[in-house]
């Protein structure tokens, strides 16, 4: 079980295509929610992922300023069906928020949560600044955490 943090073009072929497929799983089937999945900000990202045994077990996505919006941002969060309920949610943000804020010094970032995760974000210091909107049916909100120099 190791963690990886990689630019996009440090990823292998094989390792792309394992991160896109569980996006794909999560995000387009499981939440049966078609969208355009490649969007061409992996380009531009770092990738945090955790693999087991050769499978993605957790992913997010770490957008560098601009990217997204205009403070750095974490996206793609998800962990793989048969790896839930293990906190593994919680090492995931726990190390993307230490990459961004501690390696690319970044003190302010911004993610779009599904609205039922505020208050797991909430619990890293992220605090809601938008309405409840829809983004591809599901029910979002905008977030945001300041970090103190």
């Amino acid at each position: 079980m190791t963690w990886y943090i990689k630019r996009f073009e440090e990823m292998s072929t094989n390792e792309l295509y394992s991160v896109l497929k569980e996006r794909v799983d999560v995000f387009v089937v499981e939440q049966n929610c078609p969208y355009p999945e490649l969007d061409g900000k992996d380009l531009l990202s770092y990738h945090l992922f955790k693999e087991v045994e050769g499978e993605i077990a957790a992913y997010s996505r770490l957008l560098p300023p601009g990217v997204s919006y205009e403070e750095a941002s974490i996206g793609r969060v998800l962990v793989k069906k048969a790896y839930r309920k293990q906190k593994l949610g919680e090492e995931l943000l726990k190390r993307a928020l230490d990459f961004l804020t501690n390696e690319l010094n970044e003190s302010r970032i911004k993610i779009q949560a599904q609205d039922y995760l505020r208050k797991f974000y909430g619990s890293f210091g992220f605090e809601v600044i938008s309405d409840v909107y829809l983004e591809d049916g599901i029910p979002h909100v905008d977030m945001i955490l300041s970090k103190k120099s």
